[in-house]
């Protein structure tokens, strides 16, 4: 990861933050937020299969810790990626029928 183009981007979205007149503001962070919404599904998928990746290869080495810290995100979000589970968990299986089901392939 390169902190550098990180902040290109915070940046970037400061300065839409700081343009004076609302509605082109607001036209500006509309097309933003489109682009995160279109964006988002791609890069979980990515994140996902990385994780998937590395968990195969390393085996019993790779734990959910380990993963959550190279991937920059929490071991839930780990879990969640390995098991191929999305969103807010609502449709997400309590724990028992977890332990009994197959993972879901991610979408």
């Amino acid at each position: 990861m390169s902190d550098e183009e990180v902040q290109r981007v915070t940046d970037g979205l400061d300065a839409i933050e700081a343009i004076a007149d609302p509605e082109a503001r607001s036209r500006a962070q509309s097309r933003i937020m489109a682009e995160i919404r279109e964006r988002s599904s791609r890069w979980m998928k990515e994140r996902s299969a990385l994780a998937n990746t590395i968990k195969q290869e390393e085996g019993e080495r790779a734990t959910i810790r380990g993963l959550a810290r190279r991937l920059g995100v929490s071991p839930g979000t780990v879990q969640d990626m390995l098991e191929g589970y999305r969103g807010s968990g609502q449709r997400r299986p309590r724990a028992a029928q977890r332990k009994a089901a197959p993972p879901q392939d991610a979408e």
